[in-house]
């Protein structure tokens, strides 16, 4: 200590002093290496386009070769690509393209991170089990595994099944609560079989909703009533009419879309795409968009505005 004190009180100039700062782990706040504050959001995130298409036929090959002992890894991260990641979609969640097969049963598991299921292709005899309660996924249906929920699912129908992961990982990671458990046993015993559940939004149920919420310039919402179950989530359903869009809009959440039905035509900051069913497209923080429809189309909406409202830090630009 004394040789670090005589070294500092030694030093001839700022250049002397700058490297015994930092050999003390200390640094000029005036010579930091990049500026801390900024006048509005800056994100090194990217709008991006995943093609379920693509997607589809990548598991379907990864499937000839991931057998049923990774069955519950058998999915492909849709990474943004900034810097070295190759795990987040957007700064706060990540999105899979996830694949099952027939006879498959995917081994249980729980984790700090909330966790959903969006279904996009599978016969009936596909299921979640969450705590014990067994939901079936079919087509357009939402699935929740809230934090800490014990879930696994599996495949007893005769064609592989196909569905969009949706997690909170990333905020888990940079806030750094992370808890992870494997449950023990190979299959999770079911206590309950339920024809509603507040873990399972089924697609019938949401189509009636949407008949009946007001329309807008051609634009019906739903959102999903989420928020005693997913406190960082918001999950929102989006039927657009022919020609009809979004609107142009920009606010500090960061937004994954999923392509439930229909096709159109997306503007993401400079980023202007296509889409079909299955596709995903992701929103980055203040990042403007308009998503327009070519005929009628439904979308499935995650983002992280609950967080956001939470810690005060949500605004939409004027």
């Amino acid at each position: 200590m004394r040789t670090t004190l005589q070294s500092v009180q030694s030093a001839q100039s700022l250049d002397d002093l700058y490297p015994l700062l930092a050999a003390n782990h200390l640094t000029a706040g005036w010579h930091k290496k990049r500026a801390s504050l900024w006048k509005t959001p800056n994100t090194a995130f990217l709008p991006r386009h995943w093609s379920y298409e693509l997607g589809r036929l990548a598991l379907d090959q990864a499937g000839r070769w991931i057998g049923t002992e990774l069955a519950e890894r058998r999915n492909l991260l849709l990474f943004n690509p900034v810097g070295d990641n190759d795990y987040d979609t957007v700064r706060t969640m990540v999105a899979a393209y996830q694949m099952i097969k027939p006879g498959e049963y995917a081994r249980p598991h729980r984790h700090t991170p909330n966790a959903l299921r969006f279904v996009l292709d599978a016969k009936p005899g596909v299921f979640s089990v969450v705590d014990g309660v067994q939901l079936p996924m079919l087509p357009g249906d939402v699935l929740l595994t809230p934090s800490g929920c014990w879930h696994s699912h599996f495949n007893d129908s005769d064609s592989n099944a196909y569905w969009i992961d949706i997690l909170d990982v990333p905020l888990v990671h940079l806030l750094e609560p992370m808890f992870f458990e494997e449950f023990g046993q190979a299959h999770q015993p079911v206590e309950q079989q339920p024809l509603s559940h507040p873990f399972w939004f089924q697609s019938a149920q949401v189509q009636s909703e949407l008949n009946q919420a007001p329309q807008t310039g051609g634009v019906r919402r739903v959102p999903l009533h989420t928020a005693d179950h997913f406190l960082t989530q918001a999950l929102n359903f989006i039927q657009l009419q022919p020609q009809a869009s979004t609107q142009k809009h920009r606010s500090t959440a960061s937004r994954i879309f999923s392509v439930a039905q229909g096709s159109g035509h997306a503007t993401v900051g400079e980023l202007q795409v296509t889409w079909q069913p299955g596709d995903v497209l992701a929103v980055p923080s203040w990042t403007e968009f308009e998503i327009r429809a070519h005929e009628t189309s439904l979308l499935f909406e995650v983002n992280d505005e609950p967080t956001l409202k939470k810690l005060g830090f949500y605004k939409e630009s004027a």
